[in-house]
This record gives C-alpha cells, structure tokens and sequence, in this order.
C-alpha cells in the first residue's frame, strides 16, 4: 500500500478533498492510503502529497508556515525526492514565487511567478463562481482521457500568472483565459475544485494517483 499525504493546515476544503482522493483511489483500482496529517515524518515517509486550499493566499501561507516544520519537510519530499504532488485552489497558488492579495506575501517560489487578481472579459463577474471547460494545450497524463470537452467547478477571484507560460497546463475561457491548472516535472496543481467536479474531478484525481513523473 502507498500513501499518499494530505495536508492538514487549516484548510477548509480538506475532508471534501479526502472523500475524494478516497474515491479517486477507488476508481484506479489501487490501495493508496489517504492519510490527512501535518507531521514532517509522514510527508517524508509519503509516496504523494496533496495540499488543499481555500480563502485567502495569506492566511493559507500563515497557516502553512504556522506548521513547524512541514514547508522544510514539504521541500524536501517534492524538490529533492521529486515526490508527485497535487495542489488544489489554493493549495495550488501557493506554488507561485508570492500572492498579491491583502498586499505582497511569499510563497513556496515552486513555479516562477505570482497570483493576482483575474481579470474577466467585460460582463465576466469576479468572483469566478461555477462550471467551465477546460483548455488543455498539450497532453499531460493527469489530464488524461477527460473526454472531448470536459468541465470542472472553479470558486476563485485570483489566479496563478507562470512566468514560463510552459508551466500552463491548462486555462479556462472568462472572457479571457485564466490559467486552470499549472504542472512542473512532478509538480501539478489546479485552480479549479476536482473534489467539485464530480467524475472529471474524480478521473483526474485517479490519474495523479497513478502519475509516474
């Protein structure tokens, strides 16, 4: 059995994305453990890691920094020991060089650049609330076997801005495209909610569970 850790730092998405990951695992067929945690013993010990998120960017930063040990722990597991990790809304921002809501914050510096405000094609509301299809510019096997237009759920009012527009795995139409979900070497991360999408959100959870980097 391999497990996978999910991070416990106050999130509030955190149990709807452990049902999830627990249907996830289901559906591929596997015997992934889904183990919520905040110990840097078990990240290390980990096979994936999933970090969650929703609110603001710096609270969630706070809240992670807040966690003794788990960033070092978190750097450790994904950039040295190229462990898959997931990161959702959130979760997945905090992957950017910093946040610029509530003013400027770090954050992990994982992917080169920042999030800031979307900015919406004219009769496009902020926040982004509800279904959209996805855009996805080159196949990534977490993004695999969707379907010929597949939808998620999106609840946001900040998105990620790569520098490298090669780390876009993905963007949405809001009158201008919004970068749905970002990936890096063993790195991926979406802005959208897959634990909301129902059997999209499920398909591309199973395909990180099955994600070989």
């Amino acid at each position: 059995m391999t497990q996978v850790a999910l991070i416990d730092y106050g999130s509030g998405n955190l149990h709807s994305a452990e049902r999830a990951l627990r249907e996830a695992a289901a559906l591929a067929g596997t015997s992934h453990e889904i183990v919520v945690t905040d110990s840097p013993d078990v990240i290390l010990e980990s096979t994936r890691i999933v970090l969650p998120g929703v609110g603001h960017f710096a609270d969630c930063a706070a809240g992670l920094r807040a966690r003794d040990g788990v960033v070092d722990a978190l750097n450790e597991a994904v950039l040295k020991e190229a462990k898959p990790f997931f990161g959702i809304c959130v979760g997945m921002q905090l992957m950017a060089t910093a946040g610029l809501e509530d003013g400027y914050t770090a954050g992990l510096g994982w992917i080169k650049g920042t999030v800031d405000i979307i900015a919406p094609g004219e009769g496009f509301r902020i926040p982004h609330m509800g279904w959209n299809g996805l855009e996805i510019p080159r196949p990534h096997p977490v993004l695999a076997d969707l379907g010929d237009d597949p939808h998620v759920y999106f609840t946001h009012s900040y998105a990620m801005k790569p520098d490298n527009p090669a780390d876009i795995a993905a963007t949405t139409d809001y009158g201008h495209p919004i970068v749905a979900a970002v990936a890096r070497r063993n790195m991926f991360g979406t802005q959208f909610h897959p634990e909301k999408s129902q059997a999209t959100g499920l398909k591309i959870l199973s395909n990180f569970l099955q994600w070989a980097p």
